[in-house]
């Protein structure tokens, strides 16, 4: 399906919607639905997704939506990855403005009509809303509660659900379409954290990033442990490449997660030949324990002991996960430098 421009009297303010999707059928329908049911003028709307080789029904379901709506459209993203589809989404988008989403949430009607008002009234180069996490199985709801964790994922504003003003980063984002071109939109080099470069490209440039929670949704987060890990041991790995090309940490909270992931590995080591060490592993793991216990039984998002045990849980793959990966993006990025193309390319000597 190609894209082409609608005339309209409001064209100025056509918004493009960009989604990448992979294997999404559990969730696409709803996504869908819930970009349907916006207040936001259906004609100067429209609905781009990017699909990067599903091989369950998603695409089956949006051809299903495109069939009766003209305004939605849907590419392909051979290279799979997310920052290609967005790429792909913007490239082909018509829109002044440009309104990121994510298959795995759903938007409150005037989502949308928001995140415009929101670029119009405060001039940031980016705004969007906090990331409010929720869950349907008994696990996702304990994963969705580590979201809101600040034992968990500290320092980031935009986890606090009534947070209003400015953050090095928001959940998802919307742009006018020519910020994100005259920035070279995201970086391709990135697979994982190409908001967190993107958005840190914007401060350099002298804009701001604009966080409401006027601007509503909520995220399905990976509903298994094994499914969490993987997700955040590329975050780790993947944040050294966003620092190295940056030189500099969003925040340093970022460096939490190795130094422990470090200190179980070498201490879990001493600890076999020195009396010291181990009880220098056992007591600082005690206390981790009972920081994480402590948050755990503390939080609001969770009925049940059993729920809030597991939570301490989910705190430990969280932090082990972010920070194995981590050091492991250190050995992977250890000879590679950034240019200002956005690319890396190996160290030559």
């Amino acid at each position: 399906m190609g894209t082409q421009k609608r005339t309209t009297d409001a064209d100025e303010r056509l918004v493009s919607v960009i989604i990448p999707v992979l294997n999404e059928e559990k969730y696409i329908a709803n996504c869908v639905e819930s970009v349907l049911n916006q207040d936001f003028p259906k004609k100067n709307l429209e609905l781009i997704l990017v699909d990067g080789g599903s091989e369950d029904r998603t695409v089956e379901i949006i051809k299903d939506f495109a069939d009766k709506y003209d305004f939605i459209k849907l590419c392909e993203n051979p290279k799979k990855t997310v920052q290609h589809a967005l790429n792909i989404g913007i490239r082909n988008a018509v829109g002044k403005y440009v309104v990121r989403l994510d298959a795995h949430s759903e938007y409150a009607g005037d989502y949308i009509s928001e995140c415009v008002r929101h670029l119009e009234k405060t001039n940031a180069a980016n705004v969007g809303g906090p990331m409010i996490a929720r869950g349907k199985t008994r696990l996702q709801k304990v994963i969705a509660a580590a979201y809101h964790s600040p034992f968990a994922l500290g320092g980031g504003k935009f986890h606090y659900e009534n947070y209003e003003g400015y953050d090095d980063t928001v959940y998802l984002g919307a742009f006018k379409r020519e910020t994100l071109m005259k920035l070279g939109l995201y970086d391709e080099a990135l697979p994982r954290n190409e908001d967190d470069d993107l958005n840190l490209r914007i401060l350099e440039n002298g804009g701001k990033v604009y966080v409401t929670p006027k601007i509503k949704s909520v995220y399905y987060p990976r509903d298994c442990c094994r499914a969490l890990f993987k997700q955040y041991f590329e975050y780790g790995m993947w944040k050294v490449a966003v620092i190295k090309k940056h030189g500099k940490f969003a925040r340093v909270s970022h460096l939490v997660p190795i130094l422990f992931f470090l200190f179980i590995v070498i201490f879990s080591v001493l600890s076999l030949f020195s009396k010291l060490a181990c009880l220098t592993f056992a007591a600082v793991m005690l206390i981790y324990w009972s920081l994480s216990f402590y948050f755990s039984l503390k939080s609001k998002y969770l009925d049940g002991f059993c729920n809030k045990i597991r939570l301490a849980w989910a705190h430990f793959v969280l932090h082990i996960a972010y920070g194995a990966g981590f050091f492991c993006g250190i050995l992977k990025f250890w000879d590679v430098k950034f240019g200002c193309d956005a690319k890396f390319t190996k160290k030559t000597t």
